[in-house]
């Protein structure tokens, strides 16, 4: 696996957690391993403890994952079609009152960070999508209201066996690298 080269020594979970894109097309997930990542969203830190958050989780060969598979752009339909399910990610726009929740996206991306983290922890990879459209997936969804589309959440077993395309194969084999601490800490070290 591809462990992340870090500074300071990290949970083995966060070094070897990465995106792939080389899932294995036969693993069926099981609904005991979606309801354990799930769950693992739902205890997620947010303002007044509102969990904002939303998630329509869809399987390989059901209907509502063909209809987010056509939401896809560029080459992520090259290779998300092979992960075992999908997950749309989702914040509740607005209160009861009408008045935005303003902290609903950062709320979110916590629930997505534990979610993510959990699947590591029961062997499974995730690879979060952004290329999707977002209108296309409210419709797929039966155009619920108040709900703002995030991200795509590609879930399943990694394989190294996978045919994907030269260009992404090429990604998948990379080192992984991220920004120096002195390029994100602005202040503080």
């Amino acid at each position: 696996m591809r462990k992340a080269q870090t500074t300071a020594e990290l949970h083995p979970i966060i070094l070897e957690r990465w995106s792939t894109r080389a899932f294995d097309a036969e693993y069926e997930i099981s609904e005991q391993e979606i309801v354990t990542m799930l769950e693992a969203a739902r205890w997620a830190a947010s303002a007044n403890n509102f969990q904002p958050w939303r998630f329509a989780v869809a399987t390989r060969g059901d209907e509502l994952f063909a209809k987010y598979t056509e939401t896809l752009a560029g080459f992520n339909k090259s290779w998300a079609p092979n992960a075992s399910a999908l997950i749309a990610v989702m914040y509740e726009k607005t209160d009861e009152k009408g008045d935005v929740r303003t902290s609903a996206p950062f709320d979110t991306g916590l629930a997505v960070g534990q979610l993510v983290l959990q699947a590591q922890a029961i062997e499974l990879h995730t690879h979060q999508i952004g290329g999707f459209d977002k209108d296309a997936l409210l419709v797929a969804l039966g155009s619920p209201e108040n709900l703002q589309p995030v991200v795509l959440i590609a879930v399943g077993k990694y394989s190294p066996d996978t045919d994907l395309p030269q260009e992404i194969l090429k990604r998948e084999s990379g080192n992984r690298e991220r920004k120096e601490l002195s390029e994100i800490v602005i202040a503080g070290l």
